[in-house]
């Protein structure tokens, strides 16, 4: 990281990446999420472990986002964002928010998320920070109220 990108610019590109990501939470094909990543990107994910360039992010991503509980969370929206340019990084928390199980409870569970930024729109390093047992937690508790409504999706029941 060597701070030469401006605050703007990170803004910039941050926006960029998230509008990507909802296109792609919105279409299903989330095979172009590599796309704004460099080719020997980095990707820690702490559930997961960590992945080493864009094909095996992609790989995982597709498989991760295809499938519950990633498959039917409502959207990632940033609750906050920190932007460093001195060291061109951005540090923000992404929330998870699962749909309605049937009875109008709200399920949704945060991350903080880690970008180092590479310049020209593609960031070299990600992290995903957050207590997979947390999660897992949620997305059972969410579960047995689908359940009780007849929401649960199918691939729900091999999850949880």
């Amino acid at each position: 990281m060597t701070g030469a990108f401006g605050y703007a610019e990170l803004d910039e590109a941050i926006r960029i990446r998230w509008q990507n990501v909802e296109a792609m939470r919105l279409s299903g094909d989330w095979a172009a999420y590599v796309d704004d990543f460099t080719e020997d990107v980095e990707y820690v994910e702490h559930a997961f472990g960590t992945m080493h360039g864009k094909d095996a992010v992609r790989a995982w991503v597709v498989k991760t986002m295809s499938a519950f509980p990633g498959r039917i969370m409502t959207g990632f929206p940033i609750a906050w964002t920190v932007i460093d340019p001195a060291i061109g990084r951005i540090v923000c928390e992404i929330r998870n928010p699962m749909p309605d199980p049937g009875d109008g409870t709200v399920f949704d569970e945060p991350n903080i998320t880690i970008l180092d930024y590479a310049g020209d729109g593609k960031w070299s390093r990600q992290e995903d920070v957050y207590n997979p047992l947390r999660f897992h937690a949620m997305t059972k508790q969410w579960a047995a109220i689908a359940a009780a409504h007849d929401r649960l999706p199918e691939d729900a029941t091999r999850y949880v």
